[in-house]
């Protein structure tokens, strides 16, 4: 049997304009993750390096916990599992009346579980700079929270510019997962066109093109930031 191929289907009513609004919940879905990722995951990775044991327990435990869970689990966790944990009332407002619970529930989930893989980049990042740094700082009379502020965190940022590419493709991607309650995101709106068109090819094609098209965006500009943020005297890959 063979295969109709129509791409002009891509282009008709309604069908462009699910692409784009899937296209515009994915990247709404992830950069919104990516603002929890980032945030909680330099707090824990900074508690992963202190001396404080406690801190450093915690810090641990969310790590471990949140990255060895599938993500999928957490997801069904988060949207199903959590609201019936709270109070009645706190309950209800999360399954009925928070503004869009579905898009929510993604957001934080995505956001605290790539926390915890920020976290393991950010102590890398510490722990990559000379203890000497430390003691320097605590020598000149700055305190240990300065001393992270305003030593240990602008230099692991920049070493660690790379692998938080990573981590933000890697939210990217995940979001398609959020289809599986209910967010109408680029994957679930690709679905649904091969469902009304019976075009399942041209459909997924148009969606593989744009996740190519935005990582190729992203990757091209955090090349430029870590050229433009690189500290001068160490090794980069485009140096070798």
């Amino acid at each position: 049997m063979q295969y109709n191929w129509n791409w002009g289907v891509l282009l008709q009513g309604p069908y462009f304009e699910w692409i784009l609004s899937g296209l515009g919940w994915t990247i709404g879905t992830a950069v919104a993750a990516w603002v929890i990722a980032f945030s909680l995951g330099s707090v824990i990775g900074v508690m992963r390096t202190t001396n404080i044991p406690v801190l450093r327990a915690i810090g641990t435990a969310y790590v471990e916990l949140f990255r060895n869970v599938p993500l999928l689990v957490q997801l069904f966790l988060w949207y199903f599992v959590f609201p019936e944990l709270l109070p009645k009332v706190a309950g209800h407002w999360v399954k009925r009346d928070l503004p869009l619970p579905e898009f929510s529930t993604a957001v934080v989930c995505l956001g605290t579980y790539s926390a915890s893989r920020v976290a393991e980049q950010v102590r890398a990042g510490i722990q990559s700079i000379g203890q000497g740094q430390r003691y320097a700082g605590l020598a000149m009379g700055l305190t240990p929270v300065q001393v992270y502020r305003y030593v240990l965190l602008p230099v692991a940022y920049r070493i660690i510019v790379p692998p938080l590419t990573s981590d933000f493709l890697g939210i990217f991607k995940n979001s398609s997962l959020a289809l599986t309650i209910g967010v109408l995101e680029l994957t679930a709106q690709t679905r649904q066109i091969s469902e009304y068109t019976f075009q399942p090819f041209e459909a997924f094609t148009a969606a593989t093109v744009l996740y190519c098209l935005i990582t190729f965006i992203v990757m091209t500009a955090m090349r430029i930031v870590e050229r433009r943020t690189a500290i001068p005297g160490m090794i980069s890959l485009e140096a070798k």
